[in-house]
């Protein structure tokens, strides 16, 4: 019986000499566009590095993301990649109108495997996408309610392509998983974003999309509704900044305002 007391009084003081947990660290969430994770985890971590907040990203589909903040999953942050979901997430009291700005551009492309013999493809009416696929699938995002797919539809239907390249489309879930069709060659050609196909060395851009074919690609970012972390003020600061422009920009984005430091 001593001997459990003499053990017991030797834990306490073990416990009473252990050092106290550190201050956890600052950290907000942000949703984003699938498309954006190779140069939005740059960005992040320039962030991070300059101010000490860590930066949660959760990448997907704009479409599945907004559904997800609807649903009430903890963001702090919703960049999107087209003007739709951001909308939807504003009409549905899920943002911060205050804070809301379109923050980069990007541009829709024709890809295919590396070494595919295709290439120097001239996108324009009456391109034919269907006959270019042959006997295989065109590689696409959701055309229903993924961004990139939604530029992808309204651009074939603009140069009268559609009717005869919907039978064919290989949808997936955000572009990510489209380029990764078209890198394993399970399909001949895909359409992206032209920051997509520059990350992806087992892909190659055989042709691009006219601008006039789709709506701009914009994407809009804002604080969601429910967050009230200061931080995220921070973090906005920061998008807006030399530093991120220049790392978007290195990936290929077009930056859409002017940095305010």
């Amino acid at each position: 019986m001593l001997a459990r007391v003499f053990a017991y009084l030797a834990l306490l003081c073990a416990l009473a000499g252990t050092p106290q947990p550190l201050i956890a660290q600052e950290q907000i969430t942000v949703f984003a566009a699938a498309s954006l994770k190779n140069a939005l985890d740059d960005a992040n971590a320039a962030f991070t590095k300059a101010t000490g907040v860590k930066v949660v990203t959760s990448y997907e589909a704009s479409s599945a993301l907004a559904k997800q903040i609807e649903q009430g999953a903890p963001a702090d942050v919703f960049i999107s990649a087209d003007l739709r979901w951001m909308d939807y997430a504003a009409e549905h009291k899920l943002i911060d109108p205050n804070t809301r700005v379109n923050l980069l551009g990007n541009k829709l492309v024709l890809i295919a495997p590396a070494d595919s013999k295709l290439s120097n493809v001239t996108i324009a009416k009456g391109f034919d996408l269907a006959k270019l696929a042959g006997d295989s699938r065109i590689a696409v995002a959701d055309v229903k309610a993924v961004p990139a797919g939604l530029y992808a539809k309204a651009a074939l239907e603009k140069l009268g392509a559609w009717a005869a390249a919907e039978p064919k489309l290989a949808q997936a879930e955000n572009v990510r998983a489209t380029l990764a069709f078209v890198a394993r060659g399970e399909t001949p050609v895909g359409i992206v974003y032209e920051t997509d196909a520059k990350i992806e060395p087992k892909v190659k851009t055989i042709g691009v999309f006219p601008d006039s074919s789709y709506p701009p690609v914009t994407y809009p970012v804002a604080a969601t509704s429910s967050t009230k972390k200061p931080a995220v003020g921070q973090y906005f600061n920061f998008l807006r900044s030399s530093a991120a422009r220049s790392v978007f920009e290195r990936y290929g984005f077009s930056y859409l305002i002017k940095p305010v430091s």
